[in-house]
């Protein structure tokens, strides 16, 4: 088994998630399932967002357009977990990371500045998903839900990696690789403030 350490190197994450959230998560199934069904939704969204925005980047396209399709499938297999647990999907919730996050993002430049901030808040969002379903797919005490959220880990590591090299693409690794790491520390900060929540995905 890969250690968790490791897998948040890969993944770039300054600092990794105490597993003792999967403790949290795992006493109201019921509220964790409705949040990840609404982060599935958002990052379908967050994909047509970016397709609607830069249309002219044809490998943009050609990348995130299977994503929205696979998020959106994400969305109807979380839909169905509910069900067949007897569950129902609640109220959409105020997603205090994200909002962090896109606090980060310059504001006031050019069309292509805002590109490379869309594609590495995207990419952070899907690193920490990652980290987050890999937890579960570790620690979750029903063996079902382990194989479940393993098959989510896998698909958001493909996705974190999408948008990654799009941003590598367009603006070269360099430029890259100086604004992901002040993403990275700053998203750190963040997840030390945040209070530990299990009904909540991030």
């Amino acid at each position: 088994m890969e250690d968790v350490s490791l897998q948040n190197t890969k993944l770039g994450l300054k600092l990794p998630t105490d597993p003792r959230w999967v403790n949290l998560a795992e006493m109201d199934l019921e509220e964790i399932l409705t949040d990840h069904a609404y982060c599935e939704q958002k990052a379908a969204t967050a994909c047509i967002s970016l397709i609607q925005a830069f249309p002219d980047r044809v490998e943009l396209v050609e990348e995130l357009a299977p994503i929205v399709t696979e998020e959106w499938g994400h969305f109807r297999m979380v839909l169905a977990e509910l069900n067949k647990r007897g569950m129902q999907l609640g109220r959409q919730r105020k997603d205090e990371y994200v909002n962090e996050l896109l606090k980060f993002q310059k504001k006031g430049g050019t069309r292509e500045d805002a590109l490379l901030e869309r594609l590495l808040t995207c990419a952070l969002i899907e690193a920490r998903s990652c980290e987050r379903f890999r937890l579960l797919s570790l620690y979750c005490a029903e063996n079902v839900l382990r194989d479940w959220y393993h098959k989510f880990m896998v698909s958001e590591a493909g996705h974190y990696r999408v948008f990654l090299d799009l941003a590598e693409r367009y603006f070269g690794k360099e430029k890259t690789w100086q604004r992901w790491q002040e993403y990275l520390r700053y998203e750190a900060e963040i997840m030390r403030d945040l209070t530990p929540r299990g009904d909540r995905m991030h």
